[in-house]
C-alpha cells in the first residue's frame, strides 16, 4: 500500500456570526450525520473542553466504515482540527477556520490534507480528479450544515 495526500480547500458562507456558528458546529451530537446528509451513527465523548472524540459508524455502498476522529478546539480563533485515527483515510487532517462575512454572517475556510492508503501510484489526472472530488464532496456536505444552522433558531 502507497500512502497518498490530497491537499484541498473551500469556503462556504454560513449564515450566523463566529461566535454563534462555532457554538454550533462545535457542539458535537449524535444526529450531526444525519445533517450532512450521511447514513450512519455518531458517538461523542468529550475528553476535556478543547478536546473531543467522535466515533463514526456509517454505511456507505462498499459496506460500513467506522472512522475515529480527535478534535481539538480553538475558541479563542473560532477554529478546530480534526485528526483521524481509524478508519479508511486515518492519519489525515483537517483545519476548520471561521473569519467574518458580514452582519451575522461568517465564513468557513476549510483546509484538508487527506490520507489515502492506495495501490500503486495515482497519475496526475487521476490526483487532479481527486482533489476536485473530495472539495465537491465535503463542501456539499457544510452547505447542507450551513441550511441546518439557518433553522436552528436555538444555536
Amino acid at each position: 500500500m502507497t500512502l497518498w495526500e490530497t491537499d484541498y480547500c473551500f469556503r462556504v458562507t454560513l449564515p450566523a456570526s463566529c461566535a454563534r456558528a462555532y457554538r454550533w458546529a462545535t457542539d458535537y451530537r449524535a444526529g450531526d450525520l444525519e445533517l450532512m446528509g450521511i447514513a450512519g451513527r455518531r458517538h461523542v465523548e468529550h475528553f476535556s473542553d478543547r478536546t473531543v472524540l467522535l466515533t463514526d459508524r456509517l454505511r456507505t455502498p462498499r459496506g460500513p466504515v467506522t472512522k475515529v476522529k480527535l478534535v481539538h478546539l480553538i475558541p479563542e480563533r473560532f477554529a478546530w482540527t480534526a485528526t483521524h485515527l481509524a478508519g479508511p483515510i486515518r492519519h489525515s487532517q483537517f483545519l476548520y477556520e471561521l473569519e467574518p462575512a458580514g452582519r451575522n454572517r461568517c465564513r468557513l475556510r476549510y483546509t484538508g490534507l487527506q490520507i489515502d492508503h492506495v495501490r500503486g501510484r495515482p497519475g496526475a489526472a487521476f490526483r487532479a480528479a481527486r482533489t476536485k472530488e473530495l472539495a465537491r464532496e465535503d463542501s456539499a456536505a457544510w452547505r447542507r450544515l450551513a441550511r441546518a444552522l439557518g433553522r436552528d433558531r436555538d444555536a
